[in-house]
């Protein structure tokens, strides 16, 4: 049997309990252990939309031998919580967690895999690790990086605008400006569905550009694009550029796909999936 074939044994269960409990899905490595994976799920429904995606990349990755650990973190998924009271350095907390827990249980470096509004929090969390942990991290996989919070938060705003103006409530109609100033002002905000707290939306709008969280270790961008032969965004390049001038190494990576992070329906991407395990095993052409 081929390793994209083989049999993954998953595990659901919960770690912690009460306030702290935070459903888990642990992906058994089949064979001898190559790697250990912690994933950073996105953000709001963009975490609905990639659950699939999620799972085949944790599966295709425990097929070649590789633990992988999903998360869902303080009042996201089934997780305790409701997302008001989500917070982004309790997310952090979570994160460290999960990663005690996977290291307990499979001897190898971790290797954080953030996807979206997650790839900043792999690469904040990665930042703590390096300044309080012995423990070493292996590359980084960032799968369509936001290119900066501020901006990702101001995208999720308009969801609130673009809903209004579909509806008859005049008053919700406010742009982003007029958003940010109810935050600022202590306003927690019904965003599509999710109760936005100005204590995690300033966090987010506060997040440094990629190009400033040089992580401690290379990582690998990954980049869906409509069309063979595309570019990769300014982003990729920007960040790329601004870290190698500081000794770590970023390998972008790009593939043709739907973005399946953003489609209504449920969507894959299977040469992400593929890049992905050529990275992780390090057998794929990097740039």
């Amino acid at each position: 049997m081929t390793p994209d074939r083989a049999e993954v044994d998953t595990e659901p269960f919960f770690l912690g309990s009460g306030a702290d409990r935070r459903f888990c899905l642990f992906h058994r490595p089949a064979g001898p252990c190559r790697g250990a994976v912690l994933y950073v799920p996105p953000f709001a429904e963009e975490l609905n939309r990639t659950r699939r995606m999620a799972a085949l990349g944790a599966r295709r990755l425990a097929a070649h031998g590789v633990g992988v650990l999903q998360i869902d973190l303080l009042g996201t998924g089934d997780s305790a919580g409701d997302f008001a009271d989500a917070r982004w350095d309790l997310w952090k907390q979570d994160l460290d967690t999960g990663a005690s827990w996977l290291r307990a249980r499979v001897d190898a470096p971790l290797t954080l895999w953030g996807l979206r509004l997650g790839a900043l929090l792999a690469l904040d969390f990665a930042l703590d690790h390096a300044r309080t942990s012995d423990v070493p991290l292996a590359p980084m996989l960032l799968w369509q990086p936001v290119a900066a919070g501020s901006t990702y938060l101001t995208q999720f705003l308009r969801l609130r605008t673009a809903n209004a103006m579909l509806g008859e409530d005049a008053a919700a109609q406010s742009g982003t400006k007029a958003l940010r100033a109810a935050l600022q002002a202590g306003e927690t905000l019904e965003i599509a569905g999710y109760d936005l707290t100005p204590a995690l939306a300033l966090a987010i709008d506060a997040l440094p550009a990629p190009d400033a969280m040089i992580p401690p270790v290379p990582a690998h961008w990954f980049e869906v694009l409509g069309a063979p032969g595309q570019a990769p965004g300014p982003a990729a390049a920007r960040v790329k550029a601004a870290w190698k001038a500081r000794g770590t190494q970023l390998h972008v990576h790009t593939v043709t796909g739907a973005p399946f992070w953003a489609t209504t329906g449920i969507s894959t991407c299977p040469a992400l999936l593929d890049a992905t395990v050529d990275a992780t095993l390090e057998r794929a052409h990097v740039v």
